[in-house]
């Protein structure tokens, strides 16, 4: 079951663990998209300490 909480305007957040490559791990609240677009918004601080890539387009 997961838990989470909703936002003044309806938002569903909860919290997960996003996981780099060397195995750290950066736990964060995010906020459930149900328009689902493939994509996933994250600060690029985060991405960045994950070193994760920055994909501007899709083949």
């Amino acid at each position: 079951m997961i838990e989470g909480r909703f936002g003044t305007k309806g938002q569903i957040y909860f919290d997960i663990d996003l996981v780099g490559d060397d195995g750290l791990i950066l736990p964060t609240e995010v906020m459930l998209d149900t328009g689902f677009t493939e994509f996933l918004a994250i600060n690029s601080q985060d991405a960045d300490s994950l070193d994760w890539r920055f994909c501007d387009k899709i083949n």
